[in-house]
């Protein structure tokens, strides 16, 4: 519609408004609405940008639990570049580096968690766990200790703080901070007070800590283990042996816990079960490592021994002396199989040599003298082990003993 048109039905003469006030209207009118407009954008984008940044670590967190380290980094470097204000965020970054062997680069991404969040526990426990890596011990000591001030309930950061006070030598210390915290009924912690008790010297507190620590967590196979060594080290061999048994029973098939395996055995061959303690020892020395391990061989002797095992104690014999020529229990092993074959000069060798090497004179003597009884020189076995008693009053049953045979053995028989 024309102008004109326009006046002609108004009934009024129209003057059209100039165009430099026309356009200064609207340009105030646009003006206004679009500050407004970019405002409101502005924020959009930023609560769009902490909506991905979000959904980025929480992307990057899966990534980095399923082990994907590659995935976990990007995605988390992703969220940091949306949002560089986050302090979970850097510690992911910071984990996902140290797992990557980036240790330098996960410091750098602790420390600024740290800075943007002095409270944040989780920074403050991993930088402990890389300068622990680093071999750094007061330097991780101080950020474990400073996460247990800042979560005293949290007794994972008491435990790794107690674990390094521990081997810095600072036992009393380590004790103190886990017995005034509130970790009456925490597994760790008992656990951490048994292996302080042991460094004391006392095996029967730490069995009475490693009993609390099993009965707060009866499936945790570690706290069993330490319970049944502590068991072995205070003489209970019985209860030590029912626990082992349990661990070796739920051990993984293809790896053979040898450590295990020896404890389980002394227990066996303690416990008298001579034929089952010989069962462990030739599984032990069945295997490839088992060809070097002289106190594998040394245990199959000593059952052998007493089974009159004569094939495998003569193995265990030969076995010991190759391995270990500076010990004394391969010469014995040999001293009791020659004597069993009737090689009794030979036994007496074998002896002399194991006592030239530091055997037990309280097992040598006895022997000697035995063997001396089967050679028929009676008063010669008397006047030896006679002789030993009084070096070894421990051997003076065994020595009336021998006089009272060799005495029975000198009395004239009717022909």
């Amino acid at each position: 519609m024309s102008r004109k048109m326009i006046a002609g039905t108004s009934g009024h003469n129209f003057k059209p408004l100039g165009g430099a006030l026309i356009a200064g209207a609207l340009l105030a009118a646009c003006g206004g609405h679009g500050q407004y407009t970019q405002d409101h954008l502005s924020t959009a984008h930023q609560k769009m940008d902490v909506l991905k940044a979000a959904t980025d670590y929480d992307m990057a967190h899966q990534s980095f639990v399923a082990g994907d380290l590659e995935k976990a980094l990007d995605r988390v470097d992703k969220s940091i570049a949306r949002n560089d204000q986050v302090a979970k965020s850097h510690v992911l970054r910071g984990r996902t580096l140290h797992e990557m062997g980036d240790m330098e680069g996960a410091i750098e991404a602790f420390r600024r968690a740290e800075a943007l969040d002095p409270k944040n526990v989780e920074a403050q426990y991993y930088l402990g766990v890389v300068f622990e890596r680093l071999a750094d011990r007061d330097t991780a000591v101080n950020h474990y200790l400073a996460a247990h001030e800042l979560e005293l309930s949290n007794a994972q950061y008491a435990i790794a703080a107690a674990e390094l006070l521990i081997d810095d030598g600072r036992v009393d210390d380590a004790e103190q901070m886990l017995e005034s915290g509130p970790y009456e009924h925490n597994a760790g912690v008992k656990q951490t007070l048994g292996h302080i008790a042991q460094l004391r010297g006392d095996n029967e507190q730490a069995v009475r800590f490693f009993q609390d620590a099993r009965l707060l967590a009866p499936e945790d196979a570690a706290i069993e283990e330490d319970l049944a060594r502590a068991l072995v080290r205070t003489g209970q061999y019985g209860e030590a042996e029912r626990h082992l048994a349990r661990v070796l029973k739920n051990e993984d098939g293809d790896v053979m816990r040898r450590d295990l395996k020896h404890e389980h055995a002394r227990c066996l061959a303690e416990l008298e079960r001579f034929a089952e303690a010989r069962t462990e020892y030739l599984d032990l020395t069945g295997s490839y490592e088992g060809a070097s391990d002289v106190d594998a061989w040394i245990g199959l002797g000593e059952t052998a021994a007493v089974l009159k095992d004569q094939a495998r104690l003569r193995e265990a014999a030969t076995r010991v002396i190759a391995l270990a020529p500076d010990r004394p229990d391969g010469y014995m092993f040999r001293a009791i199989w020659s004597r069993r074959q009737g090689q009794y000069p030979q036994s007496m060798r074998w002896l002399e040599k194991a006592e030239q090497l530091g055997a037990e004179p309280t097992v040598v003597y006895p022997l000697q003298a035995m063997v001396l009884q089967d050679m028929g020189l009676h008063d010669d076995a008397a006047r030896l082990i006679a002789q030993a008693a009084t070096h070894h009053p421990q051997l003076g049953p065994i020595a009336e003993r021998i006089s009272r045979e060799a005495a029975y053995a000198n009395v004239p028989t009717d022909n």
